[in-house]
């Protein structure tokens, strides 16, 4: 939890500031992010961005965290970037990968293709505008460069280089208080990540993390595989239910 607070004073223009932006997808890293924005003090505004997404379920559970959470706003971004195609994610002519086992994907090297061209950058420089607008200091992100999928704007280098940009490109960054970036599950894996969430009383069982489930997550893509993996490693149990079942 030092580590936390560290992360999130380094990357805030003040510690004291009350207002975050904050990414909530309404999966499980987004909701604990935003658990730990609001138990370090600040006022929410969440965004849920609707992008063209080929399971729009998380959107549905992004309402259901925001409340549980008590977040001061929350607004759905309707940003369709399905006509950019590309990812699994946004073109359901695109078969969504499924594997046997998450350690397929932590040594698998490759970038998959439910990477959404440039997503992060896309909803970054939204979240960036918007907090520079309301006057809040940061924008909160559930992005890990632990367990994850290799997707190139989840690492620490890459929003070194987007704050960089903040700084740079923005009305307050040139006047010296550029809107900070704060990835608090950076470094964290994903069974620190549950564990964390389960300490903050965060809301998991509204969560949702399947790329391609219906009414029942499918147990089988990677971002199922990596949740399943987090709650078993954490010794708990994960609330949602799984057509291929649970480990």
């Amino acid at each position: 939890m030092g580590n936390e607070r560290s992360m999130i004073n380094k990357n805030s223009h003040t510690s004291q500031s009350m207002k975050a932006v904050c990414l909530l997808s309404g999966g499980l890293d987004s909701c604990v992010t935003a658990c730990i924005a609001k138990n370090a003090g600040y006022e929410l505004y969440a965004l849920t961005f609707d992008y063209g997404q080929r399971n729009s379920r998380e959107i549905k559970s992004s309402f259901s965290v925001a409340s549980a959470i008590g977040v001061h706003e929350h607004r759905i971004v309707k940003l369709d970037l399905s006509w950019i195609g590309g990812s699994a994610l946004t073109d359901v002519s695109i078969d969504m990968p499924e594997r046997g086992s998450a350690e397929e994907i932590v040594y698998n090297k490759s970038i998959p293709i439910s990477y959404v061209p440039m997503r992060n950058t896309v909803f970054l420089s939204v979240g960036g505008a918007y907090a520079e607008a309301i006057g809040a200091d940061v924008v909160f992100i559930g992005a890990n460069e632990v367990d994850y999928s290799h997707y190139p704007d989840c690492r620490s280098e890459y929003f070194d280089a987007v704050r960089r940009v903040f700084h740079m490109g923005s009305k307050r960054g040139v006047e010296g208080a550029p809107v900070g970036i704060v990835t608090p599950l950076i470094a964290m894996s994903k069974a620190e990540i549950v564990r964390r969430g389960m300490e903050l009383d965060a809301p998991l069982d509204l969560t949702w993390s399947c790329y391609s489930g219906g009414s029942i997550a499918c147990g089988r893509c990677d971002s199922c595989l990596l949740r399943l993996k987090g709650f078993h490693e954490a010794g708990a149990e994960d609330p949602l239910d799984y057509e291929s079942g649970k480990v």
